[in-house]
This record gives structure tokens, C-alpha cells and sequence, in this order.
């Protein structure tokens, strides 16, 4: 059976509309035009998908919203949240020009950004047909609109962070000496589905195979005193994601834990705390990448943090804002995004710690609340 996400209340699409064509106007485009995927659910509430057909949501700067979809398809978005809110939905047939029809009627557009996930082939049809205009990415002009979740998004959030805590709680348990890591993954997406509608992705990484950040699971049998970085995350039936990682000692002998290995973790702890204390509105993304990095350099493990301090979360896994080096974005209340440092030691064990917070004004809401202790 296919996973189809449920929507919010139709006048939360009509807001997020609304709030779209006014940042269209304020920044000089003249025409918005997005494909399906997670820009167009946040702001129609519709998952479709079309294939190779186009499906489009197009906003112009004044005047009507419009979606544009096959007639296989466009009969499903009339029981979407669009339906209700007055949105025009227009449909084609194969062999019509859904490109010329996306814009017939509008004022002739100089200035059009598009959303991400309308592929090379849709691109270079609008490419042809307004060759005059200057075309931009949407990611850009909106980022503001998705960057900053609402409280409906936050909520949503907060059930996902609340779920995979739930799966955490299971680990300690699973991680037996001589079972495979695909033993226990296999065990932790039954529990992820327990929680959630869908799993997005299962990371068990013992030993060795810690030390790599994207490590899924293998066949390697654990043994007693491994690390094991345990990297989860599902869809909850809205659409949002959960994201969350831990390190843990088979056995929970922290004793019997490689050389150096629990003194590592230590700054590890301290490296996450002070990216989580930075997370504040005013704040820049690259400052808090900045305070947790410093740590983990300033005792010796600089070259072996390899990847950012974090990214953002909701209808996607991945999305703005990235917290990086050389991010300036300002941040502002409601962003949501993981903090989650790690140090990778090659060919011989890794960790990481990853929460998601939502930023507020004197301090972040932390939306993981299971232990960050070594178990």
C-alpha cells in the first residue's frame, strides 16, 4: 500500500499561499512556479505525483494561484485542501502544452524562480517557451516561508522527536554481542513502524564501521565493548520526519570500551550542549557549527569531525537551514534543525549525537529527550 500523508485544515494552505505570493511580490519575481514534491504538499497539502507529466503549482506576484495536472491524475486534487480554498485547478490532456497553459493569461514574466524538483526536462520546456525571462531557484526566495515552522509544523515535530525517542529507549536491549547489525536493524524498523507510518532510514554502525558517517548495516557480528552509532528516523503520518542518533557499549560495559574512546565521547557531550546553547534567534547557522567544532578541534579531534554540525527538518530530512561553515543565515524562532557532531576515528570506531531543536528566542526547544549519556 502506498503512504499517503494527511493534510492540515485547508485555511493553513490558504495562509502558506498567501504568505508565498506576498514574498514573490516583495522580492521582485514575477512568477513562482513549483513541481510535486514536499515544496508543493507544504503549500497545497497534495503528495501527487505525475511521473513525466507536469504537475505544477504556479504563483504569480498579483493576481490568482493556479495548479496545473494530467487529467490521469488532476481529478485527486479536488479532494486535496486545494479544493476548498478556491485555488484554480486546471487539467491537459497528452498532446496539449501544459507549459504555454501553466501561464496563459498572466502578465508577461521577466523575472520567474522555480521550485527544486521540477527536473531538467520541465526546466528547459519553461526555458524555451519564455526566453525572455530571467529564471532563478525558488529555494532561495522562499526559504524564509519554509525555514520557519508554524505551530501546526511544530507540533507535528514534536510527535515525530517524541516517537523515535521511543525506539531509543528499545536499544541498550537489542545490542547483544553476537548478534549482526542487521539483526538489530531489522528489530528497529519494526519498532520504527510502531511509532511512525514509514521508516526513512536504519544506521547501525559497530566498530569500525562507526567511524563511517553513512554506514547503513552489514553482517558484522558485534562484540562486547563495541561502539555502535545508531542513527534513526521515520514519517509520521502528517508528513514529518524524525531524526535522531546515539552512541552506545555493547553490553553496557563502558569499561571495556576501546582505549580513549569514552574520553572522546566526553567532548563530544560538551560539543553538542554548546551547539544546542547557540541555537538561539540572532544566531547564525555557521556560529553554531563554529562553537561545536571548536570543541571537538580544540582536543585534538578536529580533522575527524568530517561533516556539518547539522540540517534542517520537516516535510523533508534534509532542507535549510544547513548548519555549516560559511551559512550567514540569521536564525529566527521556529526554525527546526538537528545538531548532531560526531568524530570518526578510520578503521576504528565512530559516534555521534543528534537531536533536533527548534529555535527560540533565549533558548532552543530540544524535541529529543531521551538520555545523551553513553549506554
Amino acid at each position: 500500500m502506498t503512504f499517503t500523508p494527511t493534510s492540515f485544515a485547508p485555511s493553513v494552505y490558504l495562509e502558506r499561499l498567501h504568505k508565498a505570493q506576498s514574498i514573490v511580490a516583495s522580492t521582485g519575481i514575477d512568477l513562482l512556479i513549483v513541481g510535486t514534491g514536499a515544496d508543493f504538499a507544504y503549500l497545497t497539502g497534495s503528495w501527487m505525483s505525475s511521473h513525466e507529466r507536469l504537475t505544477a503549482l504556479v504563483v504569480p506576484a498579483q493576481g490568482d494561484c493556479r495548479v496545473l495536472a494530467p487529467q490521469t491524475d488532476y481529478q485527486d486534487l479536488f479532494s486535496s485542501p486545494l479544493g476548498e480554498i478556491g485555488v484554480e485547478i486546471r487539467g491537459w490532456k497528452d498532446g496539449e502544452d501544459p507549459y504555454r497553459s501553466a501561464v496563459e493569461g498572466m502578465a508577461k514574466p521577466e523575472r520567474i524562480a522555480l521550485g527544486s524538483s521540477l527536473t531538467a526536462d520541465h526546466v528547459l520546456r519553461f526555458q524555451q517557451l519564455l526566453s525572455h525571462a530571467e529564471f532563478s531557484l525558488a529555494t532561495y526566495a522562499l526559504a524564509e516561508l519554509f525555514m520557519s515552522k508554524d505551530a501546526a509544523e511544530i507540533a507535528e515535530l514534536s510527535k515525530a522527536g517524541a516517537a523515535i525517542d521511543a525506539v531509543h529507549d528499545a536499544v541498550p536491549q537489542l545490542l547483544q554481542a553476537g548478534l549482526t547489525e542487521a539483526q538489530v536493524a531489522a528489530q528497529l524498523h519494526e519498532k520504527i513502524l510502531r511509532e511512525h507510518a514509514e521508516v526513512d532510514f536504519v544506521i547501525v554502525g559497530s566498530g569500525p564501521n562507526g567511524a563511517n558517517p553513512h554506514h547503513s548495516f552489514s553482517d558484522r557480528v558485534m562484540e562486547h565493548g563495541d561502539p555502535v552509532v545508531v542513527d534513526i528516523g521515520g514519517t509520521l503520518p502528517s508528513g514529518y520526519h524524525s531524526d535522531c542518533t546515539r552512541t552506545y557499549i555493547v553490553g553496557g560495559d563502558l569499561d571495556a570500551a576501546p582505549a580513549g574512546f569514552t574520553q572522546a565521547y566526553d567532548v563530544l557531550l560538551k560539543a553538542q550542549a554548546a551547539g544546542r546553547a547557540q541555537a538561539i534567534a540572532g544566531s547564525t547557522a555557521s556560529e553554531v557549527d563554529e562553537v561545536t567544532r571548536r570543541i571537538i578541534s580544540d582536543a585534538g579531534f578536529g580533522e575527524y569531525f568530517v561533516h556539518r554540525t547539522g540540517h534542517g527538518i520537516g516535510l523533508s530530512t534534509h532542507e535549510e537551514p544547513f548548519i555549516m561553515r560559511g551559512n550567514e543565515v540569521v536564525l529566527q524562532p521556529g526554525m527546526a534543525f538537528s545538531i548532531e557532531p560526531g568524530i570518526y576515528m578510520p578503521g576504528q570506531w565512530g559516534m555521534r549525537l543528534e537531536d533536533i531543536v527548534v529555535v527560540g528566542d533565549a533558548e532552543c526547544i530540544c524535541l529529543n529527550d531521551g538520555p545523551r549519556e553513553l549506554r
